[in-house]
């Protein structure tokens, strides 16, 4: 999954930032933060999960515009 996030074009990426969309992101993060076996990774992904922070989806389109990727701890 993480491979192929990576590889999507940014219009695509942008796309599954929007406000609905958001939660592949969130899942993304959770995915990464096993492989790298990231306890607080874990955790906080877990919390977006539940939480799902309102202002997120608008974190990750700047991110996605600024640097062609999410902002997580990894």
């Amino acid at each position: 999954m993480i491979n192929w996030m990576n590889k999507l074009p940014l219009w695509a990426k942008i796309i599954f930032a929007l406000p609905v969309l958001d939660i592949v992101w969130v899942i993304y993060r959770l995915v990464a933060s096993v492989k790298k076996n990231n306890t607080l990774g874990i955790i906080l992904a877990i919390v977006l999960i539940i939480v799902g922070l309102p202002f997120l989806w608008l974190v990750d389109i700047i991110t996605l515009l600024i640097m062609d990727k999410v902002l997580w701890l990894d």
